[in-house]
């Protein structure tokens, strides 16, 4: 099965278009969102096309292939405007023989097992990290990319791991989990 994830559009109708573009090129059965949709947050700057409506409107068109877990930017008045749940802190996907843990990535569930896989947004920084007992995943951010990092998404299909520039499609990095 093949999976989109995503996360911190932060309000940014420009590059959530951009983003919505890609994934009907990339075709895959399910986005995954892991939070902070609407809001920009007090700590960054107002990405391009800042429209929380837009946004929501654009999102509401995808509903029927969105999965979504809430950020740290979510708030309970989004589901005022939005068609489909953003309320959990976190799902887990079966991939071969490893569990991954999707979250947005300010509360790290405390479940986490020896061979888990952790995939969050949170930070804006594309990542591949070995850590003690799992690996640790970060998709960058659709939006507001921070130390230089393209504005990206992440593919997952099978075992593979493809980080993708929203703006261009293009491969940045690709990894095996």
């Amino acid at each position: 099965m093949k999976f989109i994830i995503a996360s911190d559009i932060h309000g940014s109708a420009y590059y959530l278009r951009l983003f919505r573009e890609r994934c009907l090129v990339e075709g895959a059965q399910k986005i995954i969102l892991l939070g902070d949709l609407l809001y920009h947050g007090a700590r960054n700057p107002l990405p391009p096309e800042y429209s929380t409506l837009a946004c929501a409107d654009i999102l509401n068109s995808m509903k029927e292939d969105l999965l979504c877990v809430k950020g740290n930017c979510d708030s309970d008045v989004d589901t005022l405007v939005l068609e489909f749940p953003i309320g959990a802190d976190y799902c887990v996907l079966p991939v071969g023989e490893r569990t991954v843990v999707l979250t947005h990535g300010h509360n790290i569930p405390a479940r986490l097992k020896k061979g888990d896989v952790l995939v969050c947004g949170h930070f804006h920084v594309p990542a591949f990290e070995e850590r003690e007992t799992y690996t640790y995943v970060n998709c960058g951010s659709v939006s507001i990319p921070k130390d230089g990092t393209p504005h990206s998404y992440l593919v997952l299909e099978g075992n593979t791991l493809v980080w993708k520039d929203v703006e261009t499609g293009k491969i940045f990095k690709q990894e095996q989990i």
